[in-house]
């Protein structure tokens, strides 16, 4: 048995091998943050159809949120390509986040695809320390799949409470289906 654990080892060490070189010369970074926006955009429209019931059902109480003008004011952090956009309500203001400045091409592309939508800017900044985002300025906050890959989870919650408006949230909160998600 430890004769074929070594050698599983020793084989993920060699197909790990060119990772490691190009992390000790510094390219690595480079190359996976262009890499990894690429391959997120082809991957998104089947993960969209695969999760498509779930997230109209998770996103279809948004416009609860509507501020006393009408509209939304909405941040999605670790936006990525845009895979949540064609599930948001008509006329959502949308200020995308996202560390990573090589998706932005992607973006791009989706927000050609929902005109239902006003895109307010991107944002390059960790969803950690949004300090561009100011304070109270949102109405809601979406982020899926980022919370777990960050360092700081509880930082990131830190900043979501300071850009969310206040409001009488606890008094919506118990008339809403939003926490059923």
């Amino acid at each position: 048995m430890s004769l074929f654990i070594l050698t599983f080892q020793l084989i993920l060490y060699l197909l790990a091998f060119p990772i490691y070189v190009l992390n000790f010369i510094g390219i690595w970074d480079k190359i996976i943050k262009k890499l990894f926006p690429a391959l997120l955009f082809r991957l998104t429209e089947m993960y969209n159809k695969s999760m498509e019931g779930i997230k109209r059902d998770l996103f279809s109480n948004l416009s609860y949120f509507e501020n006393a003008s009408k509209e939304i004011n909405l941040l999605e952090i670790g936006c990525g390509t845009g895979a949540n956009f064609k599930f948001y309500p008509n006329g959502c203001k949308i200020t995308c986040l996202d560390l990573n400045p090589n998706f932005q091409s992607y973006l791009s592309k989706s927000q050609t695809e929902s005109d239902h939508l006003k895109f307010e800017g991107f944002v390059v900044a960790s969803a950690d320390n949004m300090t561009p985002v100011p304070d109270a300025s949102m109405d809601v906050v979406v982020c899926t799949l980022l919370v777990c890959s960050v360092p700081n989870t509880p930082k990131v919650l830190d900043e979501v409470w300071r850009v969310l408006k206040p409001c009488s949230f606890h008094s919506r909160v118990e008339h809403s289906t939003f926490w059923n998600m």
